[in-house]
């Protein structure tokens, strides 16, 4: 074979593995089950289904606001009784094609349909790109922003912990405002770093930014987690001191449009009364 031949075999090989790659990042998530004991007994619901979003990073080329939309509605479809966003709605992607306004980026989460309404936190891109323009279009979108607080849905008290990544978390103020209204606990973050300090009375967390490692390549394996954990709590369900994290792959890319053996993702959680 010839130098050309190689070459050209080369290039071939790297085409098809972008394409790939793009391909997999601009699929349809994948939705997964988990099932958690968290609904008090004697609760007039025996059973609630909450749904977790992450890491939406709207921006050319792989996740646009009609992409998006298509998202809500397959989100829509599972009769989530609450839809929890772990932050980052935005992308700064080193090869984005467009950007977004926040308000543009945000206003295809308006028509998520579910029971208790929508929670969200903000992620790490959306304090570098400008956080309260993230915290205004979501108000103006209808969905509840938590920020080092806490807010009763039902029979649920869902705690908001700020970004962890970028320093803006409290996890004592957090904690304290849950205490504060009762019910059955659910921690959302962007990061799922704070785990190993929640306490075990707080059951269940529910987190992102990881990406489940976004570009996870044979033999080699993710080339960042982005986590101060590495792959502990990267992805997928950890059980610990008798709580439970769930971390999302998310739903759209950072810093390059592409996802390899880390498909995107979208988690309904059963709660169940034990």
């Amino acid at each position: 074979m010839t130098i050309k031949r190689i070459l050209a075999f080369t290039a071939l090989v790297g085409a098809a593995a972008l394409a790939w790659g793009y391909w997999t990042a601009t699929s349809s998530p994948v939705v997964r089950d988990a099932e958690v004991n968290l609904v008090p007994p004697g609760s007039s619901d025996r059973q609630l289904r909450v749904l977790l979003l992450s890491d939406i990073h709207v921006g050319g080329p792989d996740m646009s606001p009609t992409r998006l939309l298509h998202i809500v509605k397959q989100a829509n479809a599972l009769r989530p009784d609450a839809v929890l966003i772990a932050g980052d709605l935005i992308s700064d992607k080193h090869f984005a094609t467009r950007s977004f306004s926040f308000g543009e980026a945000v206003s295809p989460l308006r028509d998520l349909r579910s029971r208790f309404g929508t929670f969200a936190v903000l992620g790490n891109h959306d304090h570098w790109r400008d956080a309260r323009a993230a915290e205004a279009a979501m108000l103006r979108a209808g969905i509840n922003v938590l920020s080092n607080n806490a807010v009763r849905a039902g029979p649920l008290v869902i705690g908001g912990l700020d970004d962890a990544f970028t320093g803006h978390d409290d996890l004592g103020a957090t904690l304290r405002a849950m205490d504060a209204l009762g019910g059955a606990p659910i921690l959302l973050s962007h990061s799922p770093d704070p785990f190993p300090h929640v306490p075990s009375r707080v059951k269940l967390m529910l987190a992102g930014h990881t990406h489940c490692g976004q570009i996870r390549l044979p033999l080699v394996g993710a080339i960042s987690y982005m986590s101060e954990h590495g792959a502990k709590y990267a992805c997928g369900v950890v059980t610990e001191d008798a709580k439970t994290l769930i971390v999302g792959a998310g739903l759209g890319t950072s810093l390059l449009p592409l996802r390899f053996g880390a498909v995107p993702d979208m988690w309904i959680v059963t709660l169940n009364s034990p």
